[in-house]
């Protein structure tokens, strides 16, 4: 007869004492209606200590106590699995190389379900102009833009002064040193503006939208909303959206003007052409036009850094691992796709002829 508590915590050395009186005494019923709590630990050592080769010996318990040791016997007696077969190194790339692949397809239809459901709010927005968020609005854009422009600032000027000092370098040699101001205005205003200012955004706006939405996806703060009948994406895809498409284009003018001024800093430095000189190059020989081409990417790269932060925000699961790993995906996937477009966009501005 069993006694007490067979727990994990109490357990102690009953189950090899109950092993030797077995052996000893080698009685044909064991009886557990006397025993208090049971658990799983307590149930095995039962069973294996009654469950031998030479005596299947009954037990008498308690119903609850009857099920508990029924499941426990089921399931030591469970044949161990075999252990998974040796796959080689051909076999495990093939395997890779297709889950990537399905991977990559349904990362495409996530994309153009999002899509759509921005487009969805977008039109809600439009249609009803009173659904639009002014608070949040104000409050991202101030985050995600104007406490960017110091850094955005202070980047593109160094950036200008690099490009200004390989150009009095470089153009020196052949005697062509005035050219170093055009070099350093369409370089400028053509392409580093717009590509620092999106590159520091990929880092700063899209990590921030996919950690903030996607903590309050892990906290299930998005359930709660849809249940309140409030729209995610209303709420808060769309005014982050907005957010970068009002504040990106100052950010990109402010990057054309301090990268300017870098390089204005450098060609007077190295080269003593005079501020006014350069101003008046500038004016002359670059124009507005390639500023105008600089600007044109803006919006579209805005598109690309809040979709990406606020869909990998979005995708987040359940643990802090997933969190991570959309994190660092909505950087990585921004700045891949802030170089693809800005690509394009050169391509098709060289077949314009612009």
């Amino acid at each position: 007869m069993l006694t007490g508590d067979w727990t994990s915590r109490t357990l102690g050395d009953a189950a090899a004492r109950l092993r030797a009186v077995l052996e000893e005494r080698k009685p044909q019923v064991v009886d557990l209606t006397k025993v208090g709590r049971i658990d799983t630990l307590g149930a095995f050592a039962v069973v294996r200590a009654t469950d031998t080769a030479d005596a299947q010996r009954a037990l008498e318990a308690r119903p609850e106590t009857q099920r508990l040791l029924d499941l426990v016997a089921k399931a030591s007696q469970r044949p161990d699995e075999p252990p998974p077969p040796r796959v080689s190194a051909w076999t495990h790339f093939l395997e890779r190389l297709g889950r990537g692949l399905v991977n990559l397809a349904w990362e495409g239809f996530e994309t153009l379900a999002f899509t759509g459901r921005i487009l969805t709010a977008t039109g809600r927005l439009i249609v009803n102009p009173r659904r639009f968020r002014a608070a949040p609005f104000v409050a991202l854009a101030e985050r995600a833009g104007l406490d960017a422009l110091p850094i955005v600032a202070v980047t593109s000027f160094f950036i200008g002064a690099v490009i200004g000092l390989l150009g009095a370098h470089m153009l020196s040699q052949f005697g062509a040193q005035v050219f170093a101001v055009e070099l350093i205005g369409i370089a400028v205003l053509r392409e580093f503006c717009i590509i620092i200012t999106a590159v520091l955004l990929a880092g700063r706006s899209a990590s921030s939208f996919a950690a903030e939405i996607g903590s309050m996806k892990m906290n299930q703060e998005i359930d709660a909303m849809q249940v309140m009948g409030v729209d995610p994406f209303e709420a808060l895809v769309l005014p982050r959206f907005m957010a970068l498409l009002a504040i990106i284009p100052l950010l990109t003018f402010i990057a054309a003007v301090a990268g300017l001024g870098g390089g204005m800093v450098v060609t007077w430095a190295v080269l003593g052409l005079s501020p006014d000189f350069f101003v008046q190059r500038i004016t002359d020989a670059v124009g507005v036009s390639h500023f105008w081409v600089g600007q044109s990417k803006a919006p579209v790269m805005a598109i690309v850094i809040a979709g990406i932060g606020c869909r990998q925000g979005m995708e987040v699961g359940g643990d802090v691992e997933s969190l991570g790993r959309r994190v660092t995906a909505a950087v990585v996937h921004a700045i891949f796709s802030i170089i693809m477009i800005d690509a394009i966009f050169a391509l098709i501005y060289m077949e314009l002829n612009i």
